[in-house]
């Protein structure tokens, strides 16, 4: 690097923290078996991702230090308890704070504490004037193939977490992606073979969508290419070998977690019969009717169930 690109590029410091998706699971690093032996964090070479991406698209106009902090399953909590403090040593210019979705899928559950962690780790990372980058989530349930009665619960509670993402932005600016309206969500190519994390074209889809809102924040940033640089087919092998390591034990998790809320709140829904007292429907976290079960106090269904009938 010469001596007058050196002084003619600003510094410009990254932090990224979050879980699986921006350790960047579902785009290994070339030479990398694919969806096999994935590593637990972004600093191990296993995985590229969308942040690393962006930092390489960022490094072409800046003197970039880039910081990925993400940990594979971090939900809220462990962003503030493992990642917050060596972000904020960081001292960044630029972070982006995308988790969530984890949280969702949790037996402990808790929205106030969701809304606390990520409140707190939004006040902390922009204190030093860091710019924040955040998502809206998208209907994940309906990507995995979820049976409705988990798609429904999961969707409620993701709606949750977009509402703290709505109080955070609101509170703190920055910019924001809403995978919602991302046309590359749709795309089947767009996820890896377990469909909870995005292939490399949809890294690169998410990595062009913060590029053009930075643009459009007044950073000068040249979008990473929409082309994979090979647009390589799973086997059946790997599909197979990934359904046996981490696909039969992630659903046991999940249905751990979910499956007794869900079928709590299935049974919540069935209609009272006449003459049966009961309470009337609750008000979601969400503000919406939620049909008995109140959905964002812990994982506790708040609604009592119908009283039997007297006589």
């Amino acid at each position: 690097m010469t001596a007058q690109r050196t002084t003619a590029r600003r510094y410009l410091r990254f932090a990224a923290l979050g879980d699986s998706t921006t350790v960047g699971v579902g785009d290994p690093m070339p030479g990398t078996p694919l969806g096999l032996g994935a590593g637990a964090t972004g600093q191990d070479g296993t995985w590229r991702g969308w942040a690393t991406l962006l930092a390489r698209a960022l490094d072409a106009s800046y003197d970039v230090s880039f910081c990925n902090l993400a940990v594979s399953g971090a939900t809220a909590r462990d962003v503030v308890e493992h990642q917050l403090t060596d972000a904020v040593d960081h001292h960044p210019d630029l972070v982006s704070l995308v988790v969530g979705l984890n949280d969702t899928m949790r037996s402990t559950w808790s929205p106030a504490q969701l809304r606390a962690d990520l409140l707190h780790a939004a006040d902390r990372l922009t204190a030093g004037g860091a710019l924040l980058m955040t998502a809206r989530f998208h209907d994940h349930g309906a990507v995995l193939g979820l049976p409705a009665f988990l798609r429904r619960p999961m969707q409620r509670r993701i709606e949750v977490v977009n509402a703290v993402y709505d109080e955070v932005h609101a509170a703190y600016g920055g910019v924001r992606v809403d995978l919602a309206t991302c046309a590359a969500v749709r795309d089947r190519a767009s996820w890896s073979v377990d469909r909870m994390h995005p292939s490399e074209r949809g890294h690169r889809a998410l990595a062009r969508c913060f590029a053009e809102e930075l643009t459009a924040a007044g950073l000068s940033v040249e979008p990473p290419r929409a082309e994979p640089d090979t647009d390589r087919v799973v086997t059946w092998r790997e599909d197979l070998g990934w359904v046996v390591t981490e696909a039969v034990p992630w659903m046991g998790r999940r249905v751990r977690d979910l499956g007794p809320w869900a079928a709590r709140a299935a049974w919540d829904r069935v209609p009272v019969p006449a003459g049966v007292r009961g309470r009337t429907p609750g008000r979601s976290a969400a503000g919406g009717e939620d049909d008995r079960v109140a959905v964002g106090d812990g994982d506790r269904v708040l609604a009592v169930r119908p009283a039997r009938a007297v006589g």
